[in-house]
Protein backbone atom coordinates (compact mmCIF):
# COMPACT_ATOMS: atom_id res chain seq x y z
CA UNK A 1 0.00 0.00 0.00
CA UNK A 2 1.25 3.22 -1.22
CA UNK A 3 1.87 6.46 1.41
CA UNK A 4 -0.46 8.28 -0.04
CA UNK A 5 -3.25 5.81 0.44
CA UNK A 6 -2.37 4.23 3.48
CA UNK A 7 -2.47 7.91 5.00
CA UNK A 8 -5.95 9.06 3.61
CA UNK A 9 -7.60 6.35 4.81
CA UNK A 10 -6.07 7.06 8.11
CA UNK A 11 -7.11 10.46 8.05
CA UNK A 12 -10.85 8.99 6.86
CA UNK A 13 -11.34 6.95 9.72
CA UNK A 14 -10.20 9.84 11.84
CA UNK A 15 -13.09 12.28 10.29
CA UNK A 16 -15.62 9.60 11.56
CA UNK A 17 -14.57 10.68 15.13
CA UNK A 18 -14.10 14.57 14.35
CA UNK A 19 -17.69 14.77 13.12
CA UNK A 20 -19.01 14.17 16.53
CA UNK A 21 -16.74 16.23 18.62
CA UNK A 22 -17.90 19.45 20.14
CA UNK A 23 -16.39 23.14 19.34
CA UNK A 24 -15.07 22.89 22.88
CA UNK A 25 -12.89 19.69 22.34
CA UNK A 26 -11.83 20.90 19.14
CA UNK A 27 -10.75 24.31 20.63
CA UNK A 28 -8.74 22.43 23.35
CA UNK A 29 -6.65 20.72 20.98
CA UNK A 30 -6.29 23.72 18.76
CA UNK A 31 -4.78 25.34 21.92
CA UNK A 32 -2.51 22.32 22.78
CA UNK A 33 -1.26 22.73 19.11
CA UNK A 34 -0.64 26.72 19.40
CA UNK A 35 1.26 26.22 22.47
CA UNK A 36 3.72 23.44 21.26
CA UNK A 37 4.51 25.54 18.44
CA UNK A 38 6.47 27.67 20.58
CA UNK A 39 7.76 25.13 23.37
CA UNK A 40 8.75 22.97 20.51
CA UNK A 41 10.26 25.86 18.69
CA UNK A 42 13.86 24.55 18.47
CA UNK A 43 13.31 21.51 16.65
CA UNK A 44 11.37 23.51 13.77
CA UNK A 45 13.34 26.16 14.13
CA UNK A 46 16.46 24.10 13.59
CA UNK A 47 14.89 21.84 10.41
CA UNK A 48 13.86 25.25 8.69
CA UNK A 49 17.39 25.99 8.79
CA UNK A 50 17.84 22.62 6.93
CA UNK A 51 15.42 23.85 4.39
CA UNK A 52 16.99 27.25 4.07
CA UNK A 53 20.49 25.79 3.53
CA UNK A 54 19.36 23.37 1.08
CA UNK A 55 17.62 26.46 -0.85
CA UNK A 56 20.56 28.87 -0.99
CA UNK A 57 22.51 25.91 -2.18
CA UNK A 58 20.31 25.89 -5.37
CA UNK A 59 20.44 29.29 -6.04
CA UNK A 60 16.87 29.85 -4.87
CA UNK A 61 15.91 33.55 -5.12
CA UNK A 62 15.45 35.97 -1.94
CA UNK A 63 11.85 36.72 -1.82
CA UNK A 64 11.70 33.25 -2.07
CA UNK A 65 13.64 32.12 0.95
CA UNK A 66 11.86 34.76 2.43
CA UNK A 67 8.76 32.88 2.20
CA UNK A 68 10.54 29.93 3.65
CA UNK A 69 12.38 30.86 6.39
CA UNK A 70 10.84 30.50 10.29
CA UNK A 71 12.17 33.24 13.00
CA UNK A 72 10.58 32.65 16.67
CA UNK A 73 9.21 36.04 15.51
CA UNK A 74 7.13 34.49 12.86
CA UNK A 75 6.88 31.26 15.03
CA UNK A 76 5.00 33.29 17.32
CA UNK A 77 2.63 35.29 14.72
CA UNK A 78 2.09 31.84 13.65
CA UNK A 79 1.17 30.56 17.44
CA UNK A 80 -1.38 33.70 18.03
CA UNK A 81 -3.15 32.94 14.51
CA UNK A 82 -4.17 29.45 15.70
CA UNK A 83 -5.47 31.49 19.06
CA UNK A 84 -7.40 33.70 16.93
CA UNK A 85 -8.97 30.64 15.15
CA UNK A 86 -9.76 29.22 18.52
CA UNK A 87 -11.83 32.17 19.08
CA UNK A 88 -13.64 32.17 15.75
CA UNK A 89 -17.45 30.80 15.37
CA UNK A 90 -17.63 27.14 14.71
CA UNK A 91 -19.02 26.78 11.52
CA UNK A 92 -20.19 23.26 11.79
CA UNK A 93 -23.75 23.04 13.24
CA UNK A 94 -24.96 26.47 12.09
CA UNK A 95 -28.66 26.61 11.31
CA UNK A 96 -28.73 28.01 7.91
CA UNK A 97 -32.64 27.92 7.51
CA UNK A 98 -35.23 25.89 8.65
CA UNK A 99 -38.68 25.71 7.06
CA UNK A 100 -42.32 23.55 6.76
CA UNK A 101 -43.83 21.84 4.17
CA UNK A 102 -47.51 21.92 3.38
CA UNK A 103 -47.44 17.76 3.74
CA UNK A 104 -46.44 18.83 7.64
CA UNK A 105 -42.24 18.08 7.12
CA UNK A 106 -40.05 20.18 9.01
CA UNK A 107 -36.83 20.68 6.89
CA UNK A 108 -33.50 22.36 8.45
CA UNK A 109 -30.46 23.34 6.43
CA UNK A 110 -27.13 22.71 8.55
CA UNK A 111 -23.62 22.94 7.75
CA UNK A 112 -21.53 19.93 8.15
CA UNK A 113 -17.69 18.95 7.70
CA UNK A 114 -16.25 18.46 4.09
CA UNK A 115 -14.81 14.90 5.78
CA UNK A 116 -11.53 15.07 4.17
CA UNK A 117 -9.22 17.76 2.68
CA UNK A 118 -6.25 17.07 0.53
CA UNK A 119 -4.16 20.15 0.64
CA UNK A 120 -1.05 20.72 -2.05
CA UNK A 121 0.84 23.64 -1.66
CA UNK A 122 4.42 24.60 -2.65
CA UNK A 123 7.01 26.80 -0.27
CA UNK A 124 5.54 28.84 2.54
CA UNK A 125 5.67 26.09 6.06
CA UNK A 126 2.67 28.47 8.06
CA UNK A 127 0.34 26.95 4.94
CA UNK A 128 0.94 23.55 7.20
CA UNK A 129 -0.08 25.18 10.53
CA UNK A 130 -3.16 27.24 8.91
CA UNK A 131 -4.30 24.39 6.87
CA UNK A 132 -3.87 21.89 9.60
CA UNK A 133 -5.74 23.99 12.35
CA UNK A 134 -8.19 25.22 9.96
CA UNK A 135 -9.74 22.05 8.64
CA UNK A 136 -10.06 20.27 12.33
CA UNK A 137 -11.39 23.35 13.61
CA UNK A 138 -14.32 22.54 10.68
CA UNK A 139 -14.48 19.18 11.92
CA UNK A 140 -11.92 17.77 9.33
CA UNK A 141 -9.20 15.92 8.48
CA UNK A 142 -6.50 16.79 6.41
CA UNK A 143 -3.80 15.12 4.22
CA UNK A 144 -1.54 17.37 3.35
CA UNK A 145 1.19 17.55 0.72
CA UNK A 146 3.62 20.05 0.78
CA UNK A 147 6.49 21.39 -1.55
CA UNK A 148 10.20 19.91 -0.92
CA UNK A 149 11.62 23.10 -0.75
CA UNK A 150 10.03 22.69 2.53
CA UNK A 151 9.66 19.69 3.62
CA UNK A 152 12.42 19.39 6.67
CA UNK A 153 10.18 22.35 8.26
CA UNK A 154 7.02 20.54 7.45
CA UNK A 155 7.59 17.11 8.60
CA UNK A 156 9.42 19.24 11.68
CA UNK A 157 5.81 20.81 12.36
CA UNK A 158 3.47 18.30 11.86
CA UNK A 159 5.34 16.26 14.45
CA UNK A 160 4.75 18.69 17.27
CA UNK A 161 1.00 19.35 16.07
CA UNK A 162 0.46 15.27 15.80
CA UNK A 163 2.05 15.21 19.41
CA UNK A 164 0.30 17.73 20.63
CA UNK A 165 -3.04 16.24 19.03
CA UNK A 166 -2.61 13.05 21.29
CA UNK A 167 -2.89 14.74 24.26
CA UNK A 168 -6.77 15.89 22.92
CA UNK A 169 -9.75 14.06 22.13
CA UNK A 170 -8.67 14.57 18.34
CA UNK A 171 -6.74 11.28 16.68
CA UNK A 172 -3.90 12.60 15.67
CA UNK A 173 -4.45 10.54 12.54
CA UNK A 174 -6.81 13.80 11.10
CA UNK A 175 -3.34 15.51 10.66
CA UNK A 176 -1.32 13.58 7.80
CA UNK A 177 1.69 14.65 5.93
CA UNK A 178 2.62 12.98 2.43
CA UNK A 179 6.24 13.40 2.62
CA UNK A 180 6.85 11.43 -1.07
CA UNK A 181 8.31 14.70 -2.53
CA UNK A 182 8.29 12.67 -5.67
CA UNK A 183 5.49 14.15 -8.52
CA UNK A 184 3.91 10.63 -8.44
CA UNK A 185 1.98 11.27 -4.99
CA UNK A 186 0.46 14.48 -6.30
CA UNK A 187 -0.76 12.17 -9.07
CA UNK A 188 -2.04 9.74 -6.92
CA UNK A 189 -3.56 12.29 -4.41
CA UNK A 190 -5.59 13.35 -7.18
CA UNK A 191 -6.98 10.39 -8.17
CA UNK A 192 -8.61 9.16 -4.34
CA UNK A 193 -12.15 9.35 -4.67
CA UNK A 194 -13.62 7.88 -1.74
CA UNK A 195 -10.79 8.60 0.59
CA UNK A 196 -10.92 12.36 -0.34
CA UNK A 197 -13.48 14.59 -0.37
CA UNK A 198 -12.16 17.57 -1.87
CA UNK A 199 -8.73 18.71 -3.15
CA UNK A 200 -7.25 22.29 -2.64
CA UNK A 201 -4.10 23.34 -4.71
CA UNK A 202 -2.04 26.64 -3.31
CA UNK A 203 0.53 27.84 -5.27
CA UNK A 204 2.07 28.80 -9.00
CA UNK A 205 0.25 28.42 -12.08
CA UNK A 206 1.40 25.38 -12.84
CA UNK A 207 0.85 23.55 -10.02
CA UNK A 208 -2.82 24.69 -10.13
CA UNK A 209 -3.69 23.72 -13.60
CA UNK A 210 -2.03 20.32 -13.16
CA UNK A 211 -4.40 19.63 -10.33
CA UNK A 212 -7.28 21.57 -12.09
CA UNK A 213 -6.74 19.80 -15.49
CA UNK A 214 -6.12 16.31 -14.03
CA UNK A 215 -8.08 15.96 -10.87
CA UNK A 216 -11.06 13.32 -10.74
CA UNK A 217 -11.13 14.20 -7.06
CA UNK A 218 -13.73 17.74 -7.07
CA UNK A 219 -11.24 21.00 -6.54
CA UNK A 220 -11.47 24.32 -4.97
CA UNK A 221 -9.33 26.50 -7.25
CA UNK A 222 -7.20 28.66 -5.57
CA UNK A 223 -5.44 31.13 -8.55
CA UNK A 224 -2.00 33.01 -9.08
CA UNK A 225 -2.34 36.41 -8.19
CA UNK A 226 -1.80 38.72 -11.39
CA UNK A 227 -3.02 41.15 -9.55
CA UNK A 228 -3.41 45.01 -11.32
CA UNK A 229 -3.46 48.60 -9.90
CA UNK A 230 -5.24 51.23 -11.98
CA UNK A 231 -4.58 54.92 -11.31
CA UNK A 232 -7.13 57.28 -12.79
CA UNK A 233 -6.42 60.38 -14.28
CA UNK A 234 -8.15 62.21 -10.83
CA UNK A 235 -6.37 59.88 -8.53
CA UNK A 236 -4.97 61.65 -5.71
CA UNK A 237 -0.84 61.29 -6.00
CA UNK A 238 -0.38 60.70 -2.15
CA UNK A 239 -2.48 57.69 -2.06
CA UNK A 240 -1.72 56.45 -5.47
CA UNK A 241 1.84 56.31 -4.68
CA UNK A 242 1.30 54.80 -1.10
CA UNK A 243 -1.32 52.25 -2.25
CA UNK A 244 1.05 51.40 -5.23
CA UNK A 245 4.21 50.77 -3.35
CA UNK A 246 2.69 48.95 -0.80
CA UNK A 247 0.88 46.90 -2.73
CA UNK A 248 4.15 45.96 -4.94
CA UNK A 249 6.61 46.30 -2.00
CA UNK A 250 5.47 45.33 1.47
CA UNK A 251 5.08 41.70 0.58
CA UNK A 252 6.11 40.96 -3.06
CA UNK A 253 6.68 36.92 -2.75
CA UNK A 254 2.41 36.67 -2.08
CA UNK A 255 -0.24 36.22 -4.35
CA UNK A 256 -2.36 39.54 -3.43
CA UNK A 257 0.60 41.80 -4.56
CA UNK A 258 0.84 43.75 -7.29
CA UNK A 259 2.43 42.82 -10.71
CA UNK A 260 1.27 45.62 -13.20
CA UNK A 261 0.41 48.89 -12.56
CA UNK A 262 -1.63 50.59 -14.99
CA UNK A 263 -1.77 54.58 -15.58
CA UNK A 264 -3.71 56.98 -17.47
CA UNK A 265 -1.48 58.89 -19.40
CA UNK A 266 -2.42 62.16 -17.99
CA UNK A 267 -1.75 60.75 -14.40
CA UNK A 268 1.60 59.56 -15.66
CA UNK A 269 2.50 62.35 -17.75
CA UNK A 270 2.53 64.75 -14.35
CA UNK A 271 3.34 61.89 -11.56
CA UNK A 272 5.00 58.79 -13.18
CA UNK A 273 8.24 60.27 -12.77
CA UNK A 274 8.17 60.39 -9.20
CA UNK A 275 6.64 57.43 -8.11
CA UNK A 276 8.90 55.78 -10.33
CA UNK A 277 11.70 57.16 -8.17
CA UNK A 278 9.64 55.85 -4.71
CA UNK A 279 10.05 52.05 -6.52
CA UNK A 280 13.72 52.64 -6.86
CA UNK A 281 14.08 53.58 -3.29
CA UNK A 282 12.60 50.42 -2.37
CA UNK A 283 14.72 48.26 -5.33
CA UNK A 284 11.75 47.38 -7.79
CA UNK A 285 12.57 46.91 -10.81
CA UNK A 286 10.39 48.15 -13.55
CA UNK A 287 9.24 46.95 -17.00
CA UNK A 288 7.10 49.08 -19.01
CA UNK A 289 5.34 50.39 -22.52
CA UNK A 290 6.87 52.77 -24.90
CA UNK A 291 6.07 56.11 -23.25
CA UNK A 292 6.69 54.65 -19.34
CA UNK A 293 10.24 54.30 -20.55
CA UNK A 294 9.60 57.80 -22.58
CA UNK A 295 9.15 58.98 -19.01
CA UNK A 296 10.99 56.48 -16.81
CA UNK A 297 14.23 55.81 -19.01
CA UNK A 298 15.83 53.21 -16.64
CA UNK A 299 12.92 51.29 -17.09
CA UNK A 300 13.38 47.98 -19.12
CA UNK A 301 10.79 47.12 -21.75
CA UNK A 302 8.06 45.19 -20.75
CA UNK A 303 6.66 42.24 -22.91
CA UNK A 304 3.65 40.32 -23.80
CA UNK A 305 5.10 37.25 -21.62
CA UNK A 306 5.96 39.94 -18.61
CA UNK A 307 2.10 41.18 -18.46
CA UNK A 308 0.94 37.29 -17.88
CA UNK A 309 3.58 36.39 -15.50
CA UNK A 310 2.96 36.61 -11.56
CA UNK A 311 7.10 37.56 -10.30
CA UNK A 312 6.55 37.03 -6.52
CA UNK A 313 9.44 39.25 -6.57
CA UNK A 314 10.90 43.10 -7.02
CA UNK A 315 9.52 43.39 -10.39
CA UNK A 316 7.16 45.60 -11.50
CA UNK A 317 5.01 46.06 -15.37
CA UNK A 318 3.78 49.81 -15.91
CA UNK A 319 1.70 50.48 -18.81
CA UNK A 320 0.25 54.15 -19.57
CA UNK A 321 -3.41 53.65 -20.86
CA UNK A 322 -5.74 56.16 -22.52
CA UNK A 323 -8.39 55.41 -20.71
CA UNK A 324 -10.80 53.67 -18.13
CA UNK A 325 -11.49 51.26 -20.85
CA UNK A 326 -8.51 50.34 -21.82
CA UNK A 327 -7.54 49.43 -18.52
CA UNK A 328 -10.57 47.32 -18.14
CA UNK A 329 -9.47 45.27 -21.29
CA UNK A 330 -5.92 44.96 -20.13
CA UNK A 331 -7.65 43.38 -16.93
CA UNK A 332 -9.76 41.27 -18.46
CA UNK A 333 -7.15 39.60 -20.88
CA UNK A 334 -4.28 39.53 -18.43
CA UNK A 335 -5.90 38.99 -14.51
CA UNK A 336 -6.44 35.77 -12.76
CA UNK A 337 -9.08 36.88 -11.61
CA UNK A 338 -7.35 37.63 -8.33
CA UNK A 339 -7.52 40.97 -7.19
CA UNK A 340 -7.84 44.35 -8.60
CA UNK A 341 -7.64 48.00 -7.75
CA UNK A 342 -8.93 51.30 -8.78
CA UNK A 343 -7.72 54.61 -7.39
CA UNK A 344 -9.69 57.32 -8.42
CA UNK A 345 -11.76 60.45 -6.97
CA UNK A 346 -14.34 59.66 -9.75
CA UNK A 347 -17.20 57.98 -8.33
CA UNK A 348 -18.61 56.71 -11.51
CA UNK A 349 -15.28 54.91 -13.16
CA UNK A 350 -14.86 53.61 -9.48
CA UNK A 351 -18.40 52.02 -9.23
CA UNK A 352 -17.79 50.54 -13.02
CA UNK A 353 -14.38 49.31 -11.96
CA UNK A 354 -15.95 47.58 -9.13
CA UNK A 355 -18.88 46.23 -11.32
CA UNK A 356 -17.55 45.74 -14.90
CA UNK A 357 -13.57 43.83 -13.06
CA UNK A 358 -14.29 39.90 -12.79
CA UNK A 359 -12.34 39.22 -9.74
CA UNK A 360 -12.50 37.74 -6.32
CA UNK A 361 -11.78 40.99 -4.86
CA UNK A 362 -12.03 44.51 -6.61
CA UNK A 363 -10.62 47.67 -4.58
CA UNK A 364 -11.42 51.02 -4.88
CA UNK A 365 -8.36 53.31 -3.22
CA UNK A 366 -7.35 50.78 -0.96
CA UNK A 367 -4.33 48.13 -1.58
CA UNK A 368 -4.98 44.42 -3.28
CA UNK A 369 -2.48 43.52 0.43
CA UNK A 370 -5.92 43.36 1.65
CA UNK A 371 -7.16 40.57 0.41
CA UNK A 372 -6.29 37.45 3.03
CA UNK A 373 -8.37 35.97 5.56
CA UNK A 374 -7.14 37.49 8.54
CA UNK A 375 -7.54 41.47 7.14
CA UNK A 376 -10.81 40.16 6.08
CA UNK A 377 -11.40 38.93 9.71
CA UNK A 378 -11.81 35.64 8.62
CA UNK A 379 -8.67 34.31 10.69
CA UNK A 380 -6.16 32.44 8.36
CA UNK A 381 -7.23 31.31 5.11
CA UNK A 382 -6.85 28.36 3.56
CA UNK A 383 -6.26 29.82 0.27
CA UNK A 384 -7.79 32.39 -2.04
CA UNK A 385 -10.45 31.08 -3.99
CA UNK A 386 -10.76 32.49 -7.68
CA UNK A 387 -13.39 30.04 -9.07
CA UNK A 388 -17.12 30.87 -8.51
CA UNK A 389 -18.38 27.58 -6.93
CA UNK A 390 -18.68 26.76 -3.21
CA UNK A 391 -16.26 29.55 -2.13
CA UNK A 392 -14.57 32.55 -3.75
CA UNK A 393 -12.26 34.83 -2.08
CA UNK A 394 -10.59 34.31 1.29
CA UNK A 395 -11.68 30.86 2.55
CA UNK A 396 -11.92 30.99 6.06
CA UNK A 397 -13.51 28.46 8.23
CA UNK A 398 -17.52 28.30 6.53
CA UNK A 399 -15.61 27.22 3.16
CA UNK A 400 -14.17 24.21 4.63
CA UNK A 401 -18.40 23.10 4.71
CA UNK A 402 -20.85 22.01 3.18
CA UNK A 403 -24.55 21.55 4.16
CA UNK A 404 -26.90 18.61 5.25
CA UNK A 405 -30.62 18.65 5.50
CA UNK A 406 -31.98 17.16 7.74
CA UNK A 407 -36.33 16.13 7.37
CA UNK A 408 -38.42 15.32 10.13
CA UNK A 409 -42.06 13.75 9.32
CA UNK A 410 -45.08 12.35 11.33
CA UNK A 411 -44.89 9.23 8.78
CA UNK A 412 -45.54 10.69 5.85
CA UNK A 413 -44.99 9.02 2.61
CA UNK A 414 -45.03 10.34 -1.14
CA UNK A 415 -47.98 9.32 -3.33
Amino acid sequence: MSEVIHKARAAKEAAAVLNRLTSAEKDNALLLMADALITQQEQILAANEEDLARGRELGTSASLLDRLKLTPARLKDISDAVKQIVELPDPVGDLLETYHRPNGLFIEKRRVPLGVIGIIYEARPNVTVDAATLCLKSGNSAVLRGGSAAISSNRSIIAVLREALSRSVIPADALQLIEDANRSSVDEMLELNGLLDVIIPRGGASLIQNVVQNATVPVIETGAGICHTYIDESGDYAMAEAIAVNAKAQRPSVCNSMETLLVHETFARKHLGAMAGKFREVHVELRGCDITKEIVPWANSATEEDYATEYNDYILNVKVVGNLDEALSHIQRYGTKHSECIVTETVNHAERFLQEVDAAAVYHNASTRFTDGFEFGFGAEIGISTQKLHARGPMGLPALTSTKYRVVGSGQIRS
